[in-house]
Protein backbone atom coordinates (compact mmCIF):
# COMPACT_ATOMS: atom_id res chain seq x y z
CA UNK A 1 0.00 0.00 0.00
CA UNK A 2 1.88 3.18 -1.07
CA UNK A 3 0.91 6.87 -0.42
CA UNK A 4 -0.14 6.63 -4.22
CA UNK A 5 -2.51 3.69 -4.13
CA UNK A 6 -6.43 3.51 -3.18
CA UNK A 7 -6.65 0.70 -0.30
CA UNK A 8 -9.43 -1.42 0.11
CA UNK A 9 -10.95 -0.58 2.71
CA UNK A 10 -13.22 -2.59 4.77
CA UNK A 11 -15.50 -1.47 7.73
CA UNK A 12 -16.15 -3.82 11.11
CA UNK A 13 -19.22 -2.37 12.71
CA UNK A 14 -22.62 -0.88 12.07
CA UNK A 15 -23.44 1.16 15.32
CA UNK A 16 -23.80 5.07 15.19
CA UNK A 17 -19.74 5.85 15.37
CA UNK A 18 -19.36 3.51 12.14
CA UNK A 19 -22.65 5.07 10.50
CA UNK A 20 -21.59 9.12 11.91
CA UNK A 21 -18.05 8.79 11.43
CA UNK A 22 -16.54 5.73 9.77
CA UNK A 23 -18.23 4.83 7.23
CA UNK A 24 -18.90 8.56 5.90
CA UNK A 25 -14.75 9.30 5.61
CA UNK A 26 -14.35 6.09 4.19
CA UNK A 27 -16.67 6.36 1.78
CA UNK A 28 -15.54 10.32 0.96
CA UNK A 29 -11.51 10.05 1.50
CA UNK A 30 -10.11 10.44 -2.17
CA UNK A 31 -7.77 7.92 -1.45
CA UNK A 32 -9.26 4.90 -0.17
CA UNK A 33 -11.88 2.52 -2.12
CA UNK A 34 -14.25 1.71 0.45
CA UNK A 35 -15.10 -1.98 -0.22
CA UNK A 36 -17.38 -3.31 2.18
CA UNK A 37 -19.10 -3.83 5.97
CA UNK A 38 -19.45 -6.36 7.82
CA UNK A 39 -21.83 -6.15 11.09
CA UNK A 40 -22.99 -8.29 13.85
CA UNK A 41 -26.68 -7.87 12.45
CA UNK A 42 -26.38 -8.44 8.46
CA UNK A 43 -29.46 -6.41 8.63
CA UNK A 44 -27.65 -2.70 9.53
CA UNK A 45 -24.63 -3.93 7.44
CA UNK A 46 -26.52 -3.85 4.41
CA UNK A 47 -28.56 -0.59 5.75
CA UNK A 48 -24.96 1.22 5.51
CA UNK A 49 -23.47 -0.82 2.80
CA UNK A 50 -26.06 0.67 0.35
CA UNK A 51 -26.08 4.20 2.22
CA UNK A 52 -22.47 4.35 0.89
CA UNK A 53 -22.77 2.48 -2.42
CA UNK A 54 -20.47 -0.58 -1.01
CA UNK A 55 -21.06 -4.36 -0.27
CA UNK A 56 -22.67 -5.74 2.66
CA UNK A 57 -20.93 -8.77 3.69
CA UNK A 58 -21.84 -12.05 5.48
CA UNK A 59 -18.90 -13.42 6.72
CA UNK A 60 -16.39 -11.28 7.62
CA UNK A 61 -13.27 -13.55 7.15
CA UNK A 62 -14.19 -12.98 3.52
CA UNK A 63 -14.34 -9.12 3.57
CA UNK A 64 -10.80 -9.76 5.53
CA UNK A 65 -9.83 -11.42 2.12
CA UNK A 66 -10.89 -8.30 -0.24
CA UNK A 67 -9.75 -5.46 1.70
CA UNK A 68 -5.87 -4.31 1.90
CA UNK A 69 -7.09 -2.64 5.27
CA UNK A 70 -10.04 -2.64 8.11
CA UNK A 71 -11.61 -0.29 10.29
CA UNK A 72 -13.07 -1.37 13.66
CA UNK A 73 -15.48 0.52 15.22
CA UNK A 74 -17.56 -2.62 17.53
CA UNK A 75 -16.93 -2.68 21.33
CA UNK A 76 -13.02 -3.25 22.21
CA UNK A 77 -13.38 -7.03 23.20
CA UNK A 78 -15.42 -7.83 20.12
CA UNK A 79 -12.88 -5.83 18.07
CA UNK A 80 -9.46 -7.49 19.54
CA UNK A 81 -10.07 -10.97 18.12
CA UNK A 82 -11.13 -9.62 15.22
CA UNK A 83 -8.34 -7.53 14.58
CA UNK A 84 -5.92 -10.17 15.42
CA UNK A 85 -7.85 -12.52 12.35
CA UNK A 86 -7.86 -9.24 9.97
CA UNK A 87 -4.16 -9.09 10.61
CA UNK A 88 -3.27 -12.32 10.04
CA UNK A 89 -5.14 -12.18 6.65
CA UNK A 90 -2.60 -9.56 5.50
CA UNK A 91 -5.03 -6.14 6.41
CA UNK A 92 -3.26 -2.99 7.99
CA UNK A 93 -5.78 -2.03 10.98
CA UNK A 94 -7.64 0.89 11.96
CA UNK A 95 -8.86 0.49 15.10
CA UNK A 96 -10.98 2.40 17.69
CA UNK A 97 -10.19 3.00 21.40
CA UNK A 98 -9.45 1.46 23.29
CA UNK A 99 -7.86 -1.55 21.66
CA UNK A 100 -9.11 -3.68 24.11
CA UNK A 101 -10.20 -3.86 28.03
CA UNK A 102 -8.01 -7.19 28.65
CA UNK A 103 -4.33 -6.67 28.95
CA UNK A 104 -3.96 -10.42 26.90
CA UNK A 105 -6.71 -9.71 24.43
CA UNK A 106 -4.75 -6.32 23.34
CA UNK A 107 -1.39 -8.02 23.68
CA UNK A 108 -2.72 -10.48 21.19
CA UNK A 109 -3.37 -7.64 18.93
CA UNK A 110 0.04 -6.08 18.49
CA UNK A 111 1.58 -9.90 18.24
CA UNK A 112 -0.40 -10.61 15.11
CA UNK A 113 0.27 -7.35 13.71
CA UNK A 114 3.59 -7.53 14.38
CA UNK A 115 3.82 -11.73 12.89
CA UNK A 116 2.26 -10.41 9.78
CA UNK A 117 4.08 -6.79 8.95
CA UNK A 118 1.18 -5.24 9.08
CA UNK A 119 0.81 -1.53 9.94
CA UNK A 120 -1.81 -0.14 13.11
CA UNK A 121 -3.47 2.73 14.18
CA UNK A 122 -5.60 3.58 17.05
CA UNK A 123 -8.23 6.27 16.85
CA UNK A 124 -7.52 7.94 19.85
CA UNK A 125 -9.47 11.28 18.07
CA UNK A 126 -8.02 14.48 19.76
CA UNK A 127 -3.93 12.71 18.11
CA UNK A 128 -5.49 13.58 14.82
CA UNK A 129 -7.55 16.78 14.91
CA UNK A 130 -5.49 19.34 12.82
CA UNK A 131 -5.30 21.67 16.01
CA UNK A 132 -4.96 19.48 19.36
CA UNK A 133 -2.17 17.47 17.49
CA UNK A 134 0.00 20.45 16.48
CA UNK A 135 -0.14 21.56 20.26
CA UNK A 136 0.53 17.77 21.34
CA UNK A 137 3.48 17.49 18.84
CA UNK A 138 4.71 21.46 20.16
CA UNK A 139 4.50 20.33 23.86
CA UNK A 140 6.13 16.97 23.26
CA UNK A 141 9.17 19.09 21.70
CA UNK A 142 9.65 20.77 25.07
CA UNK A 143 11.41 20.03 28.25
CA UNK A 144 10.77 20.91 31.45
CA UNK A 145 7.32 20.28 32.49
CA UNK A 146 5.75 20.11 36.48
CA UNK A 147 2.11 18.94 35.91
CA UNK A 148 -0.63 17.79 33.97
CA UNK A 149 -4.16 17.77 33.84
CA UNK A 150 -6.73 15.95 31.90
CA UNK A 151 -10.73 16.30 32.49
CA UNK A 152 -12.92 14.63 30.64
CA UNK A 153 -16.77 15.02 31.49
CA UNK A 154 -19.40 14.17 29.56
CA UNK A 155 -22.64 13.55 30.17
CA UNK A 156 -23.82 10.45 27.80
CA UNK A 157 -25.58 9.06 30.91
CA UNK A 158 -27.47 12.08 31.67
CA UNK A 159 -31.15 11.86 30.71
CA UNK A 160 -31.76 12.93 27.06
CA UNK A 161 -28.80 12.80 25.88
CA UNK A 162 -27.42 10.57 22.71
CA UNK A 163 -29.99 7.65 23.71
CA UNK A 164 -28.89 6.14 20.43
CA UNK A 165 -25.24 5.83 21.87
CA UNK A 166 -26.36 4.91 25.02
CA UNK A 167 -29.03 2.14 23.62
CA UNK A 168 -26.01 0.76 21.47
CA UNK A 169 -22.84 0.62 23.56
CA UNK A 170 -24.08 -1.18 26.63
CA UNK A 171 -19.75 -1.64 27.15
CA UNK A 172 -19.70 2.06 28.15
CA UNK A 173 -22.63 1.30 31.18
CA UNK A 174 -20.42 -1.75 31.80
CA UNK A 175 -16.93 -0.21 32.20
CA UNK A 176 -17.63 2.82 32.56
CA UNK A 177 -15.53 6.44 31.67
CA UNK A 178 -12.68 5.07 32.79
CA UNK A 179 -12.36 2.44 29.76
CA UNK A 180 -14.46 5.13 27.20
CA UNK A 181 -12.61 8.67 27.75
CA UNK A 182 -9.72 7.12 29.85
CA UNK A 183 -7.87 6.63 26.33
CA UNK A 184 -8.47 10.12 25.46
CA UNK A 185 -6.44 11.73 28.59
CA UNK A 186 -3.61 9.18 28.28
CA UNK A 187 -3.33 9.54 24.30
CA UNK A 188 -2.74 13.58 25.56
CA UNK A 189 -0.48 13.15 28.46
CA UNK A 190 1.78 10.23 27.48
CA UNK A 191 3.69 11.42 24.52
CA UNK A 192 4.27 14.81 26.31
CA UNK A 193 4.60 13.88 29.89
CA UNK A 194 6.10 10.35 29.27
CA UNK A 195 5.11 6.74 30.13
CA UNK A 196 3.22 5.94 33.47
CA UNK A 197 5.02 4.93 36.18
CA UNK A 198 2.99 5.02 39.42
CA UNK A 199 -0.58 5.97 40.00
CA UNK A 200 -3.44 5.58 42.12
CA UNK A 201 -7.04 5.76 40.86
CA UNK A 202 -10.10 6.47 43.02
CA UNK A 203 -13.85 6.45 42.42
CA UNK A 204 -16.25 9.64 42.20
CA UNK A 205 -20.33 10.27 41.55
CA UNK A 206 -21.53 8.62 39.25
CA UNK A 207 -18.88 6.87 36.94
CA UNK A 208 -16.49 9.09 37.72
CA UNK A 209 -12.86 8.09 38.30
CA UNK A 210 -9.88 10.00 39.12
CA UNK A 211 -6.55 9.47 38.14
CA UNK A 212 -3.04 10.94 39.62
CA UNK A 213 0.04 9.59 37.59
CA UNK A 214 3.65 10.03 38.43
CA UNK A 215 5.32 10.33 34.87
CA UNK A 216 9.18 8.68 33.52
CA UNK A 217 9.85 12.35 33.01
CA UNK A 218 9.44 12.92 36.61
CA UNK A 219 6.25 15.21 36.22
CA UNK A 220 2.75 14.23 37.86
CA UNK A 221 -0.96 14.59 36.01
CA UNK A 222 -4.18 14.06 37.32
CA UNK A 223 -7.12 13.19 34.96
CA UNK A 224 -10.82 13.44 35.96
CA UNK A 225 -12.74 11.04 33.94
CA UNK A 226 -16.73 10.84 33.50
CA UNK A 227 -19.70 10.10 31.49
CA UNK A 228 -22.03 10.73 33.97
CA UNK A 229 -21.44 14.66 34.64
CA UNK A 230 -24.34 17.11 34.69
CA UNK A 231 -24.78 17.98 31.45
CA UNK A 232 -24.04 21.45 31.91
CA UNK A 233 -21.17 20.47 33.68
CA UNK A 234 -20.07 19.16 30.86
CA UNK A 235 -16.80 19.45 28.62
CA UNK A 236 -12.97 18.62 28.11
CA UNK A 237 -9.54 20.45 29.05
CA UNK A 238 -6.24 19.64 28.82
CA UNK A 239 -3.82 22.29 30.71
CA UNK A 240 0.14 21.85 31.21
CA UNK A 241 2.14 23.73 33.36
CA UNK A 242 6.11 23.73 33.61
CA UNK A 243 9.50 26.17 33.06
CA UNK A 244 8.00 27.18 29.66
CA UNK A 245 4.44 28.40 31.27
CA UNK A 246 1.33 27.39 30.92
CA UNK A 247 -0.64 26.20 27.80
CA UNK A 248 -3.93 24.99 27.45
CA UNK A 249 -4.96 22.54 24.90
CA UNK A 250 -6.73 23.79 21.79
CA UNK A 251 -10.26 22.33 20.74
CA UNK A 252 -11.66 21.87 17.24
CA UNK A 253 -12.72 19.44 14.27
CA UNK A 254 -15.02 16.95 13.85
CA UNK A 255 -14.59 13.23 14.05
CA UNK A 256 -15.16 12.29 10.75
CA UNK A 257 -12.16 15.18 10.01
CA UNK A 258 -10.04 13.61 12.40
CA UNK A 259 -10.91 10.01 10.77
CA UNK A 260 -9.72 10.80 7.42
CA UNK A 261 -6.39 11.67 8.77
CA UNK A 262 -6.04 8.85 10.44
CA UNK A 263 -6.59 6.85 7.20
CA UNK A 264 -3.65 8.75 6.01
CA UNK A 265 -1.55 8.32 9.00
CA UNK A 266 -2.39 4.33 8.35
CA UNK A 267 -1.30 4.68 4.91
CA UNK A 268 2.25 6.29 5.26
CA UNK A 269 2.51 3.96 7.76
CA UNK A 270 1.93 0.67 5.82
CA UNK A 271 3.84 2.80 3.14
CA UNK A 272 6.85 3.40 4.87
CA UNK A 273 7.10 0.55 7.21
CA UNK A 274 7.46 3.62 9.81
CA UNK A 275 4.90 2.85 13.11
CA UNK A 276 2.52 5.36 13.34
CA UNK A 277 2.99 7.33 17.19
CA UNK A 278 -0.89 6.01 17.88
CA UNK A 279 -0.37 2.39 16.87
CA UNK A 280 -1.46 -0.93 18.60
CA UNK A 281 1.64 -1.11 20.86
CA UNK A 282 0.61 2.22 22.30
CA UNK A 283 -2.90 1.26 22.67
CA UNK A 284 -1.71 -1.71 24.17
CA UNK A 285 0.27 0.54 26.45
CA UNK A 286 -2.99 2.57 27.29
CA UNK A 287 -5.14 -1.10 27.80
CA UNK A 288 -2.26 -1.79 30.17
CA UNK A 289 -2.37 1.74 32.54
CA UNK A 290 -6.01 1.66 32.44
CA UNK A 291 -6.45 -1.76 33.62
CA UNK A 292 -3.84 -1.27 36.56
CA UNK A 293 -6.06 1.96 37.38
CA UNK A 294 -9.15 -0.59 37.60
CA UNK A 295 -7.32 -2.95 39.97
CA UNK A 296 -6.33 0.08 42.37
CA UNK A 297 -9.93 1.25 42.15
CA UNK A 298 -10.58 -2.33 43.71
CA UNK A 299 -7.85 -2.02 46.22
Amino acid sequence: MTSTDAPRFGLVGTGPWARRTHAPALAAHPHTEFTGVWGRRPEAAAELAAEHGTTAYDDVDALFAACDAVAFAVPPDVQAPLAARAAAAGCHLLLDKPLATEVEAARAVVEAADAAGVATAVFCTLRYAPAPSAWIAERTAVDGWFTGRADWYGSLYTPGDDAEVRASTPWRAERGALWDVGPHALSVLLPILGDVEALTARSGPGDTVHLVMAHASGASSTATLSLTAPKAAGGTAVELRGTAGTFTMPTGGTAPESFAVAIDVLRESARTGTPAPCDARFGLRITEILARAEHSLRC
